[in-house]
């Protein structure tokens, strides 16, 4: 079915039945065909990257529903949730700018309506005058104690059927992954 949604988005094949008869004949020869007509082979793509980014999506869309209700959306809890894991020092919006990679102005903006609500703050750095550090309020702590509990049950719904063997391996390869990519990037530098 994997190999068919490539085809179907990639050749823009007209319906599933047209899109199974090119996965059987492509597994039986490793040649598609439609209507009998010979076409190139396709390579089986590696899958690795569009499935951690598909299911993030995916899983983003399904918290963006569970938080709406309460006002907040993706680039708010966004920053809200790198906010949370500052620790008490807060964080400099340049910071989080690079953290969440995205522009000054639009964290800037992002910030702004986030204090007009009352889940953040800024305060004068201790060290530096100039610099103004982004805290969150006691009411922002209550909306990251409502996204704790939504992000509980959604992973409760997604994980299902997924042992706890399993998600363990699952996050120390991604773990794992994750800090090759930092690596690869620091390399860059």
């Amino acid at each position: 079915m994997e190999f068919c949604l490539f085809l179907f988005y990639g050749k823009h094949l007209q319906n599933a039945m047209e899109c199974q008869r090119v996965t059987k004949s492509t597994k039986k020869t490793g040649v598609s065909t439609t209507s009998g007509t010979p076409q190139r082979p396709v390579v089986k793509p590696f899958r690795f990257g569009f499935l951690v980014h598909d299911v993030s999506r995916m899983r983003n869309t399904l918290f963006d529903e569970a938080m709406r209700p309460h006002g907040v959306t993706r680039s708010q809890w966004s920053v809200l949730a790198n906010l949370s894991r500052a620790g008490r020092d807060g964080m400099m919006q340049v910071d989080i700018s690079r953290l969440m990679d995205v522009g000054k102005v639009t964290i800037g903006g992002l910030i702004d309506r986030l204090e007009s609500a009352g889940y953040v703050e800024r305060r004068m750095d201790t060290e530096d005058r100039r610099a103004r550090r982004v805290f969150i309020t006691d009411k922002g702590f209550e909306v990251i104690t409502q996204m704790q509990k939504a992000g509980a049950k959604l992973n409760r719904s997604i994980l299902a059927g997924v042992s706890p063997e399993h998600q363990r391996i699952t996050e120390d390869a991604l773990a794992q992954v994750k800090a090759n990519i930092r690596n690869l990037l620091n390399d860059e530098d």
